[in-house]
This record gives C-alpha cells, structure tokens and sequence, in this order.
C-alpha cells in the first residue's frame, strides 16, 4: 500500500526541508539514507500513517527539495542530527519516534544522543549503533581494507565519485540498488577488486531489475538525482575525522530511549568488519532493544525488499511504547 503524502517546505537549523508528511497523532520522523530521498519510505507512510502516527518523511540536507550546502563540513553528524532535532520543533512537536535507514540509521541514533529531549524512541535500519569507537570510521575501513577497493574509501576525494556517478544516473542508480540488495548478496559493496577500481566497476546491471524496485520508482530517483547531482550526499562520507571529535562529548554513554533494529539477513553492512557481530556490539550501546528483527534473504533496501515485513516490525515496535 502506498500513499501520496502531502508535501511542505519545513526551515529548520538555517535550512529549508522537503517533508512528506501523512496521517494525524504521534510524530515519527522517517529518515532516509544513501543513495534515496523521502520516496524510500513510500511503503511506511501509507501503513504509519494508517495506525494512527503523524508521518514526516524529509529530504535530508543534500537531496531532494531539500537544500544542499556544499561545504563538507556542513554535513557532519552534529549538523544532521540538529536538523532533525530542528524539523520536530518546526512541525510544532516537543518529542518524535525517530526511524532512519542506511545513513539515516546513525542520524537517528546520533540524534536521540545529542538531542535526547526531542526523542521519545528510536529504531535503526541496517546501520546498528555502535558508539564512537576507538577511531575514526574512514581510518578502521583503511585497515580493514588496505590494499583492496572499499566504496567509502573511493567516496573521500571529491569530485571523483560525483563524475562517476552523474555520467549516467539512471545506470548507476540501477547497479548501487542492486549490488546491495538480497538478490546480488550484497557482495558488491565489499567487492574484492583493486584499491584503484571505481565503483561501477564489475557491477552487475540485471534486466529486469527485482520486482520491489518498479521503472516508476527507478524513474523517481533518476529525475532526483539528474537535478540535485550527488556531491551533498557524498559529503556524508567525507567527515569522519570531524564526526569523530564532535562525538567524544558522547563517550560513555548509551541509547536510553526505547529502540528497536531492523535489517535482512544479507544485508552487507552487517559484514562491513570481519569476526564482529555487530549487532551484539550494538546491545552493548542501547539500554532498551526492544526489537531485534533480521528479515530473511533481503538485503540492504530493507524497508523496500520487504516492505510488509519492516512494516509489521516497526507497528510492533510502536505498539510496544503505549
């Protein structure tokens, strides 16, 4: 079931957000990740909505209709994290239900850690939470992966991913969706190819592409992207170091509001650092997991794989609150 939200133009922390927004009650702020916008969530709102929630569904800063600094370090986690802080206060609400995905996932976590009084419970996608760690994200994946291609590490220069990927949009979209998804294993993202290979390279381009993704929702995210180009949201892998000293004013402590984590079980993400069950790492962070659900055979787009199955889980998560 889908639903077309109504769509507003939200200021919030010196910016203006495109929101989609559905339904009346409790708010639940759906934030979305890399490479999609506010259309990634098009399965949830109809169903939130339809349970009696307040939906909003923003562009995060560098998509969509959103606005879209240039500077990188407009978009390190304090900054994206206040925007969503910020988009609560600006729908008129005290607190929300934060759900995010992909790097919506550490947005929300993050979030709920800076901004604790703006957040009465959380749920992460994909990404679980695992603290500050003991170095900067970009310097673990170069150790991890010295001498081998690892996407984030590509991402770091600028200018060179945007030129790969804004050749051809709609074809880059096609293999990013499919080398994460359940079909594909995953296996794209951890390819192991030359430290020097691009992203695209040896990406597979299946015709026709897995039913979950249409030609019209392919066609949604090519025109978003062939307007809004790619560099705001490669900006997002590109301030780990700053990212890293904004957080240490978090060290120590955990996710205490409600949460609840959702991935597929062939979601990559969750082999990003071999020998580490990262989800037995994230119980460590979060004091009330209420929810641990790893859907069968999807992968990274989980909310879009399997849409009724992350619905379920999110309505259960909820429901858990009252």
């Amino acid at each position: 079931m889908t639903v077309s939200p109504d769509f507003r133009v939200v200021e919030a922390n010196r910016l203006g957000f495109r929101v989609a927004v559905a339904g009346e009650g409790p708010l639940v702020v759906l934030v979305h990740g890399w490479p999609e916008s506010w259309y990634s969530w098009r399965h949830q709102i109809a169903a939130l909505a339809g349970a009696g929630y307040r939906v909003a569904a923003p562009d995060v800063r560098g998509y969509g209709g959103s606005d879209k600094p240039d500077a990188i370090e407009a978009y390190a986690i304090k900054e994206m994290c206040a925007d969503i802080a910020g988009l609560i206060a600006a729908l008129g609400e005290d607190q929300a239900i934060l759900v995010g995905h992909d790097w919506g996932a550490p947005i929300v976590w993050n979030t709920s850690l800076f901004h604790p009084e703006r957040v009465r419970a959380v749920a992460g996608l994909s990404v679980p939470h695992l603290g500050r760690g003991p170095m900067p994200r970009i310097e673990l994946f170069r150790q991890l992966y010295k001498g081998r291609f690892f996407y984030q590490l590509y991402f770091q220069e600028p200018g060179v991913a945007e030129a790969e990927l804004e050749a051809d949009v709609r074809t880059s979209l096609r293999k990013i969706y499919y080398m994460a998804s359940g079909e594909a294993k995953g296996a794209g993202l951890t390819a192991d190819k030359a430290a020097d290979a691009r992203l695209l390279d040896g990406l597979l381009d299946p015709d026709p592409f897995p039913a979950w993704l249409t030609p019209t929702d392919l066609d949604y995210y090519v025109g978003e992207f062939q307007r809004s180009g790619f560099r705001g949201p490669l900006n997002r892998y590109r301030t780990a170091d700053l990212d890293f000293a904004q957080q240490a004013e978090l060290v120590g402590r955990r996710v205490e509001q409600p949460a609840a984590f959702i991935a597929g079980s062939r979601d990559p993400v969750l082999r990003f650092v071999p020998g580490v069950d990262l989800i037995e790492r994230m119980r460590e962070q979060v004091a009330d997991l209420r929810i641990v659900r790893l859907i069968e055979g999807a992968g990274h787009w989980v909310q879009q794989e399997r849409p009724a199955e992350v619905n379920a889980a999110l309505l259960e998560f909820l429901r858990s609150l009252a």
